[in-house]
């Protein structure tokens, strides 16, 4: 009998899981990035029939750790859109690696990358907490609009984050 060969999907645990999102939120990735983590925890309404978490679902959790990556480092979109910036989503993916279902947490680590003087990229992974199994990658691509809704450069505290 042949050799099964564990799948792409398989669970493979990579890191335990964190205590404290707070305590661990300003690791930095291998490139030197800053990395911010976000939980979430799959509510009911999020599952489809068969009891796994919608896909579209984890667009909203990117969401949120994007908000929270902002937030941690010290501005948030509120305070960015009132100084006349908005970053309207214009490329987004996800690949599903491992279902999340409904209670499971989910743990977020976003990473930010400045792509041009007037777009930014996220980076996520979505790790189910119980295992450390991930869940989900993907990445948003984001232009920097002015109050006009015409392309305008990053700001330039955006840009002192990511350096």
């Amino acid at each position: 009998m042949p050799k099964r060969r564990r799948g792409r999907c398989a669970p493979q645990p990579t890191r335990p899981p964190v205590s404290d999102v707070r305590a661990d939120a300003a690791r930095a990735d291998a490139a030197g990035r800053r990395c911010r983590l976000a939980r979430v925890r799959v509510r009911y309404a999020d599952t489809d029939r068969m009891g796994v978490a919608y896909h579209s679902n984890y667009l909203v959790w990117f969401e949120v750790g994007r908000t929270e990556w902002l937030r941690e480092s010290g501005w948030s979109y509120r305070e960015m859109e009132e100084s006349g910036v908005s970053l309207p989503v214009i490329e987004a993916h996800c690949e599903y690696r491992q279902p999340a279902r409904y209670d499971d947490e989910i743990e977020i680590s976003t990473v930010a990358t400045v792509l041009s003087q007037v777009r930014i990229r996220f980076d996520y992974e979505a790790r189910l907490m119980r295992s450390s199994t991930l869940a989900a990658t993907g990445h948003t691509v984001h232009a920097a609009l002015g109050a006009d809704g015409r392309p305008r450069r990053l700001p330039p505290r955006v840009l002192e984050l990511l350096q």
